[in-house]
């Protein structure tokens, strides 16, 4: 005799069919305080992502209620500051943890959605020729229009056979490229790339490497460390400078590089998500992808709304595969090498 089986929903035992939506949890009735040690950013911060992304949260559901936009982002930011789905963070919303789970999904998608939005490099002259005025008066590097390097992030094992996102620590993750402004704002992200590929494979790969060989923003370059190939258009340090100009030279290239590292730190420290404290994250590299994007652009968001995103207390990411060198391979790029030198000789002798 077959046996019937009731699955229980545990936001109906809770709240039952009449209401529409989950609405217990009011931010109008809990500290700035409260607000900042559970989800990690202000009330007012909160207010704007509801208008920005209510529209995507509210779409029409089979459920018979909706949790409210309000309710999805705040149990949103609580899992990528925290990085796990605590009981006691769904029991102060008034959801259950699997309904936590499809929150996070909802708003990571609706951010993403926003990415281009809010990732960008300038387009005008006027503020690309800022952005090399602010970075040269950081550290004297003329013609400096952004700092790019790569962080991983450690995410679950796809599957058995799948070794291609295992790193060299013999971990499994994404290998994220990102470029920076000198205030951290984030102008490039690409958060797919898995982490057995090299950084230098991962700019070549990208389509940063397309637009930047393709000439799109000429007089310009980024910065990069070691882990990448010199080119036209990316200033490495030397491997072994011997002059006091080529010195000069790494000093001001490690001072303007900097500003990405910090950057990295920061992100980590604000979205405990990412930096493997509580365990790489269980999703799909896909999902993955796109939570570590969404990041990315709350991060920025943070930034044009005037948050210090220098202030959260600084830990470490996620441990970072050692560097390779390989200054052995700049020669092949005699331009780029040609360009380094003349740099080197006009602006640091």
């Amino acid at each position: 005799m077959a046996i019937p089986i009731t699955v229980l929903d545990c936001d109906l035992l809770l709240y039952g069919r009449g209401h529409r939506t989950l609405d217990r949890f009011k931010l109008d009735d809990v500290s700035d305080e409260y607000l900042m040690s559970m989800y990690g950013f202000p009330r007012q911060f909160i207010y704007y992502l509801v208008e920005l992304l209510g529209a995507n949260l509210s779409r029409p559901t089979q459920r018979s209620r909706a949790i409210s936009p309000e309710t999805q982002i705040l149990a949103a930011l609580g899992f990528y500051t925290s990085g796990s789905f605590q009981t006691r963070m769904g029991d102060a919303i008034g959801i259950s943890q699997a309904s936590m789970s499809r929150c996070v999904a909802n708003v990571t998608e609706a951010l993403v959605e926003r990415a281009s939005q809010f990732i960008r490099f300038p387009a005008d002259e006027a503020s690309i020729q800022a952005l090399k005025d602010e970075f040269y008066g950081l550290a004297g590097m003329p013609g400096v229009m952004g700092v790019v390097d790569c962080i991983h992030v450690a995410i679950k094992a796809p599957n058995a056979e799948d070794l291609s996102y295992v790193n060299g620590k013999g971990l499994h993750s994404l290998n994220c490229l990102m470029v920076c402004d000198i205030r951290g704002a984030l102008m490039t992200v690409e958060t797919n790339w898995p982490g057995s590929l090299q950084d230098c494979a991962v700019l070549q790969q990208s389509s940063l490497g397309s637009q930047f060989e393709a000439g799109m923003h000429k007089d310009s370059w980024l910065l990069g460390d070691s882990s990448f190939f010199l080119r036209t258009w990316l200033m490495t340090p030397l491997h072994i400078p011997e002059t006091p100009a080529e010195y000069r030279y790494n000093m001001a290239h490690s001072a303007t590089h900097s500003v990405i590292e910090k950057t990295f730190r920061t992100l980590c420290s604000r979205f405990r998500c990412l930096d493997g404290s509580k365990g790489a994250l269980q999703y799909s590299p896909e999902k993955s992808s796109h939570i570590i994007l969404a990041c990315c652009v709350l991060h920025n968001i943070s930034l044009e709304h005037g948050m210090d995103v220098w202030s959260s207390p600084m830990t470490g990411p996620m441990e970072q595969p050692p560097e390779e060198e390989y200054e052995h391979m700049e020669s092949l790029d005699l331009e780029a090498d040609r360009i380094r030198q003349e740099l080197i000789l006009t602006h640091f002798s």
